[in-house]
Formats: structure tokens, sequence, C-alpha cells
């Protein structure tokens, strides 16, 4: 992505992440680097087993004490990897905060939501329990939940799966966040939550003016949240720019795939195009561009050396492919 401006409320650089295993060291996360400015939001996308969370597990320091990271990763200027527990406590939930994907795990089941809610701004906020309990129903008012007084006191299994991602959300917001970064919150919901789900996170910057990083598989979501999408693939960025870029002048096959499996409703018989094979194991990648197994277009030389990310249409866009430059848009599939 483009070099990290001032304006950068988080700046990620050449982030790695490795996992020793008994069959050997998993590359999970090979040299990713993005950044996004307040009120920005950044879409990042790619198969399961891209990378894509652990990028995000990485940048919140969640991930376990043997995984191996590398890189930096900077909040208004302020190094984070390498930081003390205590210091990541004290960011987490204050600056930066997540949502996560399974609400039924994030959430407590022997506690109502309420509780939960006030825990979360009491823990960053010098409040009464009665002042965190009005801002508990505050925020679940923000958030679209009826009667949010009353829902206030239910527990985790009363509330639908789409509200209860609007609860996590609301909990994310709790503290008016830098950064809130949203992995996978809109999976297994049906596409009228999915919906709502996306709106409650528009609500949510709305109210924070935060950047939100938006992790998906599915570039449908991506298409009506971000400005900026990174693709990425085998633990790597392989293509960065504008969603205009992305969507309309795609320059990475991979990325064109992605596109062609995305369902049409513009286009009558438009049929899903699989991509043939399944991404490559972590643990000894084979040489060359990992994705020209499953490419149409690989020769020689994507077997023999990986693509550099590089500039194709000048600016921030960039591809990591040896013939993003004689693509042309809807040359492997259809945009979006």
């Amino acid at each position: 992505m483009a070099e990290p401006t001032n304006d950068a409320v988080l700046a990620v650089e050449d982030l790695s992440v490795e996992f020793p295993t008994d069959q050997g060291t998993v590359q999970a996360v090979r040299g990713v680097s993005f950044s996004v400015e307040p009120g920005e939001v950044l879409g990042i996308v790619g198969e399961s087993g891209s990378g894509k969370s652990i990028t995000a597990l990485a940048v919140m320091g969640l991930l376990p004490s043997w995984a191996r990271v590398g890189g930096s990763v900077r909040l208004h200027g302020r190094e984070l990897l390498g930081s003390t527990s205590r210091t990541l406590a004290g960011v987490r939930g204050r600056q930066m905060a997540m949502v996560f994907q399974d609400p039924t795990t994030a959430l407590n089941p022997v506690h109502t939501v309420g509780r939960q809610l006030v825990e979360a701004v009491r823990a960053h906020q010098l409040m009464s329990r009665k002042q965190a309990r009005e801002r508990a129903v505050e925020l679940l008012r923000i958030v679209g939940i009826p009667e949010p007084a009353r829902r206030a006191a239910g527990y985790p299994h009363e509330f639908s799966g789409g509200m209860r991602q609007r609860v996590l959300i609301a909990m994310a917001m709790a503290n008016d966040p830098d950064v809130i970064i949203a992995d996978e919150p809109t999976t297994a919901l049906d596409v009228t939550v999915q919906a709502q789900v996306l709106e409650t996170l528009e609500k949510a910057r709305a109210e924070t003016h935060a950047a939100i990083v938006l992790i998906t598989h599915d570039l449908g979501v991506v298409a009506r949240m971000a400005q900026r999408v990174m693709v990425m693939y085998a633990g790597r960025a392989v293509e960065t720019g504008s969603a205009e870029e992305i969507y309309h002048r795609s320059r990475m096959p991979y990325t064109l795939a992605l596109l062609a499996s995305v369902p049409r409703l513009d286009v009558d018989d438009a049929g899903l195009v699989p991509i043939p094979g399944t991404a490559p194991s972590g643990v000894d990648l084979p040489p060359g561009c990992p994705f020209w197994p499953r490419c149409a277009l690989s020769g020689d030389e994507c077997h023999r050396r990986e693509p550099d990310l590089r500039t194709v249409d000048g600016g921030t866009h960039r591809a990591a492919c040896h013939f993003s430059g004689q693509l042309v848009p809807g040359a492997l599939g259809g945009e979006l």
C-alpha cells in the first residue's frame, strides 16, 4: 500500500507472523503493510487461510506467546509490537477495538448484555455504575436494538445472531476508539441481516469517527463500505488500491477470480465461476507465485519467482503479478 501519511491513525509495516509446528514453520503473514486514517474504511479480502484474521490478531496483540511476530504496528506513531500485556490492555477497547467473527463465543453467556457493556465502559472510563448503565442503554439504542433499556437486562442467548453482532459493535464503540477492526462481522448471516450489521458499523464510524479495518472473504460486503481494499493470498498482499481500482481495473488474476465468484444480480443467468484448486499451506510454500497452480495465465516466470507488489496504474494501485501490465478489466471474470 501507499506509505503511511502523517495523518495515519494506524500504520502497519512489513508485518510477519510465523507459527512453529511439528510439520514445519507456518508462514501465516508475510510482509504485510497498510495504514488507515481517521474515518476511513479499509477492506481486507481473501479466502480462508489467506492471513486476514491473523493479521488482525497480530495488530491487536492477541496472538499466543509462541507466535513469532515481526515488523511494526504503530498507533498514532506509538509502536505496539513488543509492548507489555499491561500496555496493550490499556490500548484495547480504549484506542483500538475489535468486533469478533462469532458473537456467540465473544459474549459471556452467564452475564446480561447490559452488564457486559457496563464492564467495557468502566474498564477505561471513570464512571459510576449508574452512569455506565445509562451509557450501555444509549449504546444499544445507537446500534438499533429495540427497547434498549429492557433488552439490556437480557442474556446473549435471548438475542438473534444479527442482534448479538450489533451488541459486539456497541461494545467496540463503547469508549470512542480510534480504530475498529471488524473480523468477518457478517459471516453466517442472511443478506438482510448482513445489511443491518453493515449499517450498524457505519453508525459506529459516524459516532466515533474511527478508522475501520473490515476483514471479509466477501468482496460484495467490502464494496458497500470500503474506500480502499487490500487483497491477501498466501499470507501477503497481492493487490491494493482504491475500491474503484480493485473492482473495475483489477490487475491481479486472483482478484479477478474473486470478483467472478460474487453473485451478480444485474446480469441474467450469471453463474458463479469457482476458483480451481485450493489455497496453499503456509508450510513450505512452493517457489514462485503461490497462486500459479490455480492461475490461467501462469507461465515459466511464475513458477520461478514470486512477483513483487508493484505500482501498475500510477498512484497507489499495486499488484503482485508478472502479467499485471497485460491484464484488462474483465479479462478473467466480471466486475462488480
